[in-house]
């Protein structure tokens, strides 16, 4: 990849004339294009099956697609050696996947040569050491017996913690749709602006505070984008983003 440009760690993205089918039959993606700008943060909304974790899967190339490109500044991901796209690109799933192990392990997965000090510095950023000092062993629990130990909302934040850690260029979020206590969602929420401050990020959003601190938002429907602009923009027009976005605020009210 070419060196990056400037403080930001964002490198732009660029889907060119991608198509995609499962082999089980049926095109998911069909022809598709999109440039995201180095550093911007676009949530994905739309119904299920609507092609949103489809996408996700091409940019971490969990997948490759049957036609067109996928770029990273330019460059086809399947030109990048495995480990170059593992680190410039990361996927932060928020049912957030913890191994047996302690939650130093955790935080340092993707950067295994991490300082204790390090690790802990990005605890403290995501605002994930407190919960963590308190902890039997601290950094050193073991958290494969973390029973109730850890709720959901400090799994979220130890994933968030190890992408910060990690420091990729573009960070894929699949959002939970399981609800948080609004102190967890505080937390977390907080956390995501941290952690997606100057990087070019994907989000594939279930919650309204989280479209709230996107720059751009796409609506997906049945492979295509039916809707693109900026949250504020799309939420005062007549289109489906409009509809999703008082939906929401209804179940909230």
């Amino acid at each position: 990849l070419p060196p990056l440009h400037g403080e930001h760690p964002g490198r732009e993205v660029v889907f060119d004339g991608v198509r995609f089918g499962y082999r089980t039959g049926g095109e998911v993606l069909p022809t598709f294009d999109l440039t995201i700008p180095a550093g911007q943060t676009v949530a994905v909304v739309g119904s299920t099956g609507a092609g949103k974790s489809t996408l996700a899967k091409l940019l971490a190339r969990f997948y490759d697609c049957s036609d067109g490109r996928v770029l990273l500044d330019g460059v086809d991901l399947r030109d990048l050696a495995v480990p170059e796209l593992r680190r410039g690109v990361v996927m932060v799933t928020q049912e957030a996947f913890l191994f047996s192990g302690t939650v130093a392990d955790n935080i340092a997965i993707g950067r295994p040569d991490a300082t204790r000090e390090e690790i802990e510095q990005a605890a403290k950023e995501i605002g994930a050491h407190d919960f963590v000092s308190a902890l039997p062993d601290g950094y050193d629990t073991d958290v494969r017996k973390r029973g109730g130990r850890i709720s959901a909302g400090q799994r979220q934040l130890v994933a968030f913690a190890r992408a910060l850690l990690a420091d990729p260029a573009v960070l894929i979020l699949d959002e939970a749709t399981s609800s948080l206590d609004v102190p967890g969602e505080r937390a977390v929420q907080r956390a995501m602006t941290t952690v997606l401050k100057g990087r070019t990020a994907v989000v594939i959003a279930h919650r309204l505070s989280t479209v709230e601190i996107a720059d751009r938002v796409l609506v997906m429907e049945r492979g295509r984008i039916v809707e693109d602009g900026e949250p504020s923009e799309l939420i005062a027009g007549t289109g489906r983003f409009a509809d999703l976005h008082r939906a929401w605020r209804d179940s909230l009210a």
